[in-house]
C-alpha cells in the first residue's frame, strides 16, 4: 500500500497573486485544502519538503497529513501547477478526506514476470495501453502500483483488467474488461510472419 506522507503546513492569511508571490519568496509555496463539504483553507508548506515527496514519484496517490495548528488533516493531493520555466511547484491542491473515505484515485501499472513470457523470450515489444488505471478504493489503503504479470504471455496476446488481481476492496472506475497491455511482433519477427504467409498462400 501506498505510505502516508506528511507535510506541515502553516495559515495564509492573505490569497491572491501578491500574496502567492510573498509566500513564494520565502520557500514556501501557497496551498488550499477543500472538501467534505467543508470551507476551503488557504495554508502554505515548505517547498523543500513538497519536493521530496514529489520526488517519491507516488505524491498524487497517497494521503499526505497536514500537519496545521496543533491539528492534522487528513488529505490526498488532487494538482500540483509548476512553473512554465524552473518547474518548481507554485500551488498545490489537496482534497480533505472524511473517515473511512472512499475515492478515486490514479494508480500507475507495473509489469512484471516478463522472463517467464513466451512471446518476449520471441522478442516480442509490449505494448502499453494504459500506464496508469483509475481504481475506487478506501482511502487507508490507496495501492502504490498495480502488478500486472506477462507469465505465459505470446505474440499477439492482450492483458485485460479482468486478468489482473486487485488489493481488496479496489474496484476499476471503468465499468468494462478493457485492455492493458499487448504483445507485438517487433518487425524482424512481423516480416518472416509474412514471409511465411506469402509463401503458403495459393498463387493467384
Amino acid at each position: 500500500m501506498s505510505e502516508t506522507l506528511k507535510l506541515s503546513a502553516e495559515m495564509r492569511e492573505r490569497a491572491g497573486k501578491g500574496a502567492s508571490r510573498a509566500v513564494r519568496l520565502t520557500g514556501r509555496v501557497p496551498a488550499v485544502i477543500y472538501g467534505n463539504k467543508l470551507a476551503p483553507v488557504t495554508i502554505h508548506v515548505e517547498e523543500k519538503a513538497l519536493v521530496k515527496h514529489l520526488h517519491t514519484g507516488h505524491f498524487m496517490n497517497s494521503v499526505v497529513e497536514l500537519e496545521l495548528g496543533g491539528a492534522v488533516e487528513r488529505t490526498l493531493p488532487r494538482d500540483v501547477q509548476f512553473h512554465p520555466v524552473t518547474d518548481r511547484p507554485i500551488h498545490v491542491d489537496f482534497y480533505r478526506l472524511a473517515a473511512n473515505a472512499v475515492i478515486h484515485v490514479m494508480v500507475p501499472v507495473h509489469f512484471i514476470d516478463e522472463d517467464k513470457s513466451v512471446g518476449m523470450k520471441k522478442g516480442a515489444v509490449l505494448n502499453v495501453v494504459r500506464h496508469e488505471v483509475e481504481l475506487i478504493c478506501p482511502a487507508d489503503s490507496i495501492p502504490e502500483q498495480i502488478n500486472v504479470s506477462v507469465a505465459g504471455k505470446d505474440v499477439g496476446d492482450s492483458i485485460h483488467i479482468s486478468s489482473v488481481t486487485l488489493p481488496e476492496g479496489a474496484k476499476p472506475v471503468i465499468d468494462r474488461d478493457f485492455t492493458i497491455a499487448t504483445l507485438v511482433a517487433p518487425s524482424a519477427l512481423r516480416s518472416e510472419t509474412d514471409e511465411a504467409a506469402a509463401a503458403e498462400a495459393p498463387a493467384a
